[in-house]
């Protein structure tokens, strides 16, 4: 079986390396604030396939996208609803995924519905490693179905013939999912309640007078 190349993210050529690896349409996996990530640049639809295929996943389902910073949804999102706009103020960079509007054109691997989803991660690699890429398309780092992993040596077990390069952050302490938020919808939907409490959500959004429902 073949093995990824491992850096961690302090070294030198990390950032160097996963850029290069990315634009060569291949996978990446590297720590967030919730789990270690599966990663590849969004626009290409034959990364996104070794996506699908490396978790076994079906191609229903989306792929969400982590950005570095605000301005870089502007490729990606139609329009930012007012209940978006109040929970990206209040929480991000964070542990909160949100469904927003889609620009018309990006691939159906990505998302074939009207929404996509999409998080900033509170995490110095990752926002870095998204400020030099752009934002990038990354799910859970395993098989789908499969339980999430913590330790990088687990994650190289199951997908390392599928990933050209593994940034270890070492065993992640939290392993819960992120929190996601549909906001498509005159009202904000919590689809998932993950390491952000749907409490959270509805108080932020109550303060605001922005409806939720459940």
């Amino acid at each position: 079986m073949k093995s990824p190349t491992i850096l961690k993210g302090e070294a030198p050529n990390a950032l160097t390396q996963a850029r290069s690896i990315l634009e060569k349409e291949e996978l990446i996996v590297f720590p967030t604030d919730t789990l270690y990530g599966l990663a590849c640049l969004p626009h290409s639809e034959i990364a996104l396939a070794k996506i699908y295929t490396a978790k076994h996943r079906s191609q229903a389902k989306a792929i969400p996208l982590l950005i570095g910073a605000f301005n870089q949804l502007d490729d990606f999102v139609q329009s930012i609803p007012k209940c978006a706009r109040i929970l990206m103020d209040a929480l991000w960079p964070g542990k909160l995924t949100l469904i927003l509007p889609k620009k018309p054109g990006l691939p159906n691997l990505l998302s074939p519905f009207e929404g996509i989803a999409v998080r900033m991660p509170n995490h110095p690699f990752a926002l870095e490693l998204l400020g030099k890429t752009g934002p990038l398309a990354v799910t859970s780092a395993n098989i789908s179905d499969h339980e999430n992993h913590a330790d990088p040596k687990e994650i190289i077990q199951e997908l390392g013939e599928h990933i050209q390069l593994l940034i270890n952050g070492g065993v992640l302490l939290e392993t819960k999912p992120s929190t996601i938020v549909d906001c498509t919808q005159s009202t904000a939907t919590v689809l998932r309640e993950g390491a952000i409490p749907s409490e959270t959500i509805k108080d932020i959004l109550k303060g605001n007078e922005s409806p939720l429902s459940y």
